[in-house]
């Protein structure tokens, strides 16, 4: 094995949708900017606003709308360069194919194992946040599923143990009233399972009934988060409650950088955006536009609605709040708003699902058309028009584990990997050949960041500069995480002496440097979980991918 061999790069030229290689063998072009926007949005107002908030307000208090503004920031740059990917290369595959373009197969590869566990983990999370909000439902209207049908086996045996040492036995009673099979305990997340096979049925039968369904659940939304903060705005001024706001940074940024999992697991749907690329009906025009246009939207919507449940109610009052919205309205005896805020969410919760589930099968289509994978991933359903092997796969991959397993970590490794591909973009945009601008298509804006880049730099030094001496100063003793930031600043240094030298272009440097700092706000011991998956992807990588991809076939002949 030639170690040159592993950085082998796919030429720009050869990456050509399907549909050219084999007459009607491609995916169905259906999407245009608005339904690309659609499902940005549908990818990004979901779990995190309906869940994922509250802990993040806890933290950082009415301030934590900083971190979706710093997010959204970051998001932007890392949003221009996939827009500068997309016009160049307007094929499914999204990271991974941008990856292979400019840093070779063996990133590539990682990266599209990153994907992997960034959008299943983030189903099995997202469905797993459904199946509580539509519990809570059916109990609304008098339904009630035994406690064994809805939730997985390793959170009622966690209640169970928990009841055990505390003495009320009401904690584990879905443990405790499950039926036994054969000595076992049976106890299943049922309506879990449930949507994803529902989801995974739409995204098998076509785009466009994907894309209505996605398009009918973001206009509900975007009506009941409108209805929400007009609700709310006039409650606070009403009733005189400004005084939530303030402090305004009870914990400072230390806080509020603390919800930056929470807040960034929110914000990866333009990943899922970009994977789309066949399907659209003008992929180098319109996937650009639909990202800026997402990006803008959600974050307006973030921290309207931020701002609207801690001037409600004090943001001391969210620990440990997994449906924030809803509460909100339940504690200020506003049951009835509390109900329909319920159900958006649920609503919210599919339309997040329906987006992973379409943009998993389509980055194993690709990875398998280069021969990564088995030539099964690539194939084309005859009458549907979709990758219908890797989307019942990808069904598969989620539906099971959904059953069973707690979501513990689960927010932290997907941020993990979407802060990743986001990461490998930026810096892969630096690598792509200079080409002549050309009318109609997305050109990322070129500012020389030869001066800029060290300046913000040296600035950033500046104002971190005890944290990084108090760093070195206990470099034997200290923990992972200040090891994280002090890679960090090798990074920014090494980037800001390369971009003297070499006139980098600022956006993708920014890219590179927000991804960074943000990945090293996340919890060392997710980075030893992610390290771990990566390590079987680069095991299954050696003993399959490397020997059949097909540059290294056309390399034997």
């Amino acid at each position: 094995m030639k170690f040159t061999s592993l950085f082998r790069q796919k030429p720009i030229s050869q990456l050509v949708p399907e549909e050219e290689i084999h007459d009607g063998g491609g995916l169905r072009r259906a999407l245009g900017v608005r339904d690309l926007t659609f499902l940005g949005i549908a990818a990004v107002i979901g779990a995190g606003i309906f869940s994922t908030i509250g802990n993040a307000a806890y933290n950082g208090g009415p301030g934590v709308i900083f971190l979706f503004l710093i997010t959204a920031v970051a998001c932007g740059f890392t949003a221009l360069c996939y827009a500068e990917f997309a016009s160049r290369v307007p094929v499914s595959g999204s990271a991974y194919t941008y990856s292979y373009v400019t840093f070779g197969e063996m990133i590539a590869w990682i990266i599209g194992w990153a994907l992997i566990l960034e959008y299943a983990i983030g189903n099995i999370v997202v469905a797993i946040s459904w199946s509580s909000y539509f519990n809570n439902i059916l109990e609304n209207i008098g339904i009630n599923l035994p406690a064994w049908l809805s939730t997985g086996f390793q959170p009622a045996k966690i209640a169970y143990e928990r009841a055990v040492a505390s003495g009320d036995p009401t904690e584990g009673m879905a443990y405790l009233t499950a039926p036994a099979i054969g000595g076992a305990k049976f106890i299943v997340n049922l309506p879990a399972f449930l949507v994803v096979v529902l989801v995974t049925w739409l995204a098998l039968i076509g785009i466009k009934e994907s894309r209505n369904s996605a398009n009918a659940m973001v206009w509900l939304k975007i009506i009941i988060l409108v209805f929400v903060a007009v609700v709310g705005l006039g409650y606070i001024f009403s009733n005189h409650t400004t005084g939530n706001w303030s402090p305004f940074l009870p914990n400072g940024m230390t806080g509020v950088l603390r919800g930056v999992s929470a807040v960034f697991f929110a914000y990866i749907g333009f990943d899922a955006i970009s994977t789309t690329a066949e399907e659209c009906k003008n992929p180098q025009r319109d996937l650009p536009r639909a990202m800026i246009y997402s990006l803008v939207i959600c974050t307006v919507i973030y921290v309207v609605t931020t701002l609207v449940i801690t001037g409600m109610v004090n943001y001391k009052e969210f620990e440990g709040v997994t449906d924030p919205i809803a509460f909100v309205f339940e504690k200020l005896n506003m049951s009835g708003i509390g109900f329909v805020v319920s159900i958006s969410a649920v609503v919210a919760a599919t339309s997040v699902l329906l987006v992973f589930q379409l943009g998993q099968p389509r980055i194993w289509m690709i990875m398998s058309r280069d021969g990564l994978l088995p030539k099964k991933f690539a194939s084309i359903h005859p009458k549907y028009k979709t990758p219908g092997f890797a989307t019942i796969v990808t069904g598969l991959l989620v539906g099971i584990p959904v059953l069973f397993i707690d979501d513990v970590l689960m927010t932290d490794l997907t941020s993990i990997g979407t802060l990743f591909a986001f990461f490998l973009v930026s810096g892969g945009v630096l690598l792509l050949p200079k080409v002549e601008k050309e009318p109609g298509k997305f050109n990322l804006p070129y500012i020389n960041g030869k001066w800029i880049v060290p300046v913000l730099v040296a600035v950033f030094i500046y104002g971190f500069w005890g944290r990084l001496t108090a760093a070195f100063a206990n470099i034997g003793h200290e923990g992972y995480q200040e090891l994280l930031f002090i890679l960090f600043v090798v990074l920014a240094l090494t980037m800001a002496v390369l971009t003297f030298l070499r006139n980098y272009s600022l956006i993708p440097i920014l890219g590179v440097l927000s991804t960074a700092y943000l990945m090293i706000e996340i919890p060392a011991k997710s980075w030893m979980v992610f390290f771990g998956w990566m390590g079987v992807g680069l095991l299954i990588y050696f003993l399959y991918s490397y020997r059949n991809s097909h540059l290294a076939v056309a390399g034997r002949r």
